[in-house]
């Protein structure tokens, strides 16, 4: 598990989230409110996949204090997420579990909106791919938000921490902001 330092004497609270481009995210949008994680004793795990929450919260309550931990899912993984995470440890002690109504690059894209997300992609070099893209026979009968929704998710890694560096201050996703909030 990337991220995870578990002889960090300063260590007092843990965001699980299910894969790197999630990391990113709240990294880059944590640096954007001025904030220091790693200086607040904050460490952002990203756990590959919801199903190793057990595995994440078994490394965690191997320290010798109690942590605060909160995670970040998408929907579709809520209910195992949740019943996972809300069994904690004697060292855990949970704090939130944040929901993308599907999933980070929908936060995002709604957030952004499409017009915004497509000057991005534009600005990336990256106009021609989207184009191809959007003639995939898989592709070209879906509506441009959902064509733009997969084309984010084929780069999140790359993506996440451009999309939320164009966010406005007032356009964070309710989950992006909840996380941050209950660190």
């Amino acid at each position: 598990m990337d991220g995870l330092s578990l002889d960090s004497a300063r260590l007092r609270a843990a965001v699980l989230v299910e894969g790197t481009s999630d990391q990113r995210a709240i990294e880059t949008l944590a640096a954007r409110l001025g904030r220091d994680l790693a200086s607040e004793g904050v460490v952002v795990v990203p756990i590959g996949g919801a199903s190793n929450v057990r595995t994440a919260l078994e490394h965690l309550g191997r320290l010798e204090r109690a942590i605060a931990v909160t995670g970040l899912c998408d929907a579709g993984e809520e209910a195992d997420f949740r019943r996972r995470f809300l069994a904690g440890g004697p060292a855990i002690e949970p704090v939130g579990i944040h929901v993308c109504v599907e999933d980070l690059e929908d936060e995002l894209v709604r957030a952004l909106g499409v017009a915004r997300v497509q000057r991005l992609i534009e600005d990336q070099g990256e106009a021609r791919r989207f184009r191809t893209y959007r003639r995939q026979p898989a592709h070209r009968d879906e509506p441009l938000e959902r064509q733009v929704h997969g084309f984010m998710w084929n780069r999140k890694v790359r993506y996440a921490p451009l999309l939320v560096g164009s966010l406005d201050p007032g356009q964070v996703p309710a989950p992006l902001a909840g996380v941050l909030a209950s660190v």
